[in-house]
């Protein structure tokens, strides 16, 4: 089993590259993610998460905006809407328009415990609201998600499969590992690597490791910052990232007063 696995490993990164447009499609909302990995935290109940991200790439070269918000409809299940948005496609301004817009929930099942990690499943349906050259003309997908925290470690792993509407795609599918390192009260360093098999080829398009850095800035915003990496001559070679998300209501952090009275 142990060599299968690695096998498995190998022809993954050697698998010959397939390129296609590099569509944001379906996304979480930080802070509630690691950078593109889905947690199975989620807002609160009657709590809304405003994400508005920035993301640049280089081969093929994107300039790209994506707005997400999440409400937490219960404190296990959340209501996920994101449209991402391309400025300019090949650093062409007439190459700029919506990609589809993508709505879906998320539901955590499980509650982490000492032993065991958190365990959520996720449905979304995509709609034909893109750029021709962007769109899917719409689809399903779904996923699960598990998360566990070990010491100042939080590790995430996401299984998502896709399947589009427009004539010539295929499904896809992504793997996705992230991990959130709490370094300080308000900042975590942040850690994935993400697989995807092509859209419109039975190939696997893009394996990259990704870097960032989030801090708290105040009791209900956050700012993220992100790089993303090839691995094994993928596309696009190197990618940016720069986020800023709200929570409300935000949270404030609650001050216990221990007074010692001295007879």
């Amino acid at each position: 089993m142990k060599r299968l696995v690695i096998l498995s490993i190998f022809i993954l990164l050697l698998t010959p590259c397939a390129y296609a447009f590099d569509r944001k499609g379906f996304s979480p909302t930080a802070p509630f993610s690691v950078i593109s990995t889905f947690s199975a935290d989620s807002p609160k109940q009657n709590q809304v998460a405003i994400d508005l991200g920035f993301e640049l790439t280089n081969d093929p070269d994107i300039k790209r905006i994506n707005l997400n918000i999440s409400y937490g409809l219960t404190n296990n299940v959340e209501i996920i809407a994101n449209l991402p948005y391309n400025l300019s496609y090949h650093n062409s301004l007439n190459g700029n328009g919506p990609e589809d817009i993508n709505l879906g929930f998320k539901h955590r099942i499980i509650d982490e415990t000492t032993y065991l990690p958190a365990f959520a499943y996720m449905l979304y349906v995509s709609g034909d609201f893109g750029n021709e050259e962007f769109s899917t003309e719409g689809g399903i997908g779904g996923g699960f998600i598990v998360t566990k925290k070990v010491g100042p470690v939080k590790a995430h792993g996401n299984i998502i499969y896709f399947r589009p509407e427009k004539q010539g795609l295929k499904e896809t599918w992504n793997m996705n590992f992230g991990s959130e390192l709490k370094v300080s009260y308000n900042s975590s360093i942040l850690f994935e690597i993400i697989g995807r098999k092509a859209i419109d080829k039975n190939k696997i398009d893009l394996v990259e490791w990704r870097l960032g850095y989030r801090v708290k800035v105040t009791d209900f915003s956050y700012t993220t910052v992100s790089t993303g990496f090839d691995i094994k001559n993928r596309t696009p070679d190197i990618r940016f990232m720069f986020g800023i998300s709200v929570v409300l209501p935000g949270e404030k952090n609650k001050i216990k007063r221990i007074v010692e009275y001295v007879e």
